[in-house]
């Protein structure tokens, strides 16, 4: 979908329904960048790029009590959740505005690392994206992204709904403009936009206890009949009430057994600038 200024643009597929803050307020730097951490010392000027409710920004914030973090969203409305969990933590190194990381309102240079978390998926121009981060990342830093990959997931016991689920969200973010299996295309993406000191890795969150899997199949439950994702599956005809009603059973029963496991599979990239 072309803007007027000739970018890409994507609908953002999940929204901010309490199901989907559900899930992102779980996220930490330990679960979610735990890649980046390694390259992290006290002093730097991180850009967290689509911060959402600010839990993994708060987490860097953490790991650089001399320097500083600012949290970026599309959404004013998420970012008074982040300044809460701010506040909350007592950090005063850490602040949040509003914009769009395919035209960053920020100087060449101006931070030492750039990071995204399950937002290059969501892009019409992904590899636009990179080259903005780019630019705003000082010569020597770090640029660090991972995304999920809806094909690579993989759960026991193969309840059938689930099955329905994957391919009807897979749909639905693609006639949104954006890339749902984005995780194994990240290398390609820097690649194309213009990264030569790349390394690459994968990691996954897995949900195997009775807590984690209560917890998970509750979410995308709810998420499945009650989000911005639900919908655009209606509208965009690719799935009706009763079928989103039949998956959201379906992950409720997937949840009730003793010996169910989920992975959710990511790729991960830190490229130097």
């Amino acid at each position: 979908m072309p803007e007027p200024n000739g970018r890409t643009t994507a609908v953002y597929t999940h929204g901010h329904h309490e199901s989907v803050l559900r899930s992102h307020s779980w996220r930490t730097a330990a679960n979610s960048a735990a890649y980046l951490l390694p390259e992290l010392t006290p002093r730097l000027r991180i850009l967290d790029v689509g911060c959402g409710p600010g839990t993994i920004t708060a987490d860097l914030a953490a790991h650089v009590p001399e320097g500083s973090v600012t949290g970026l969203d599309r959404a004013e409305d998420v970012l008074d959740r982040a300044r809460a969990v701010a506040r909350e933590r007592a950090l005063d190194n850490v602040d949040f505005t509003v914009g769009d990381v395919q035209a960053l309102d920020f100087p060449d240079a101006s931070f030492d690392v750039v990071h995204a978390h399950q937002v290059l998926q969501h892009l019409g121009d992904p590899v636009g994206a990179l080259r903005e981060m780019r630019r705003v990342c000082r010569p020597g830093g770090v640029v660090a992204v991972r995304d999920a990959d809806y094909a690579g997931m993989a759960w026991y016991p193969r309840v059938p709904g689930l099955d329905e689920w994957v391919d009807v969200y897979r749909r639905v973010a693609r006639a949104n403009g954006g890339e749902p299996d984005a995780g194994r295309r990240l290398l390609s993406w820097a690649h194309a936009a213009g990264f030569t000191d790349i390394t690459a890795g994968a990691s996954v969150w897995c949900y195997a206890t009775p807590e984690e899997r209560a917890w998970w199949s509750g979410l995308w439950a709810d998420r499945t009949v009650a989000s911005a994702y639900a919908r655009h599956a209606v509208t965009g005809h690719h799935a009706d009430e009763a079928g989103l009603t039949r998956i959201a059973e379906a992950w409720r029963e997937w949840g009730t057994h003793a010996d169910a496991w989920f992975t959710v599979l990511h790729g991960e990239l830190v490229c130097r600038v």
